[in-house]
């Protein structure tokens, strides 16, 4: 009797413990989520705005990387 009650306790308690990661889990992706968009439209902003500067060295190489493969 003893070792079914030990054995619903623990069920129980990895049950909640289970929720409480997916929950978790849930909020971490929604944040992950809201920073991706913050960043996205900050650049939308800085592009809008003309305050976004390309580095055109880099991206002719990278461009030309991508040509020669």
């Amino acid at each position: 009797m003893i070792n079914q009650l030990n054995s619903a306790v623990g069920s129980a308690a990895f049950q909640s413990t289970n929720a409480e990661v997916k929950s978790n889990t849930k909020k971490t992706e929604q944040m992950n989520k809201d920073a991706d968009m913050s960043k996205v439209d900050q650049l939308k902003g800085s592009i809008a705005s003309g305050e976004y500067k390309l580095d055109l060295s880099t991206l002719s190489k990278r461009i030309a990387d991508e040509l020669m493969q």
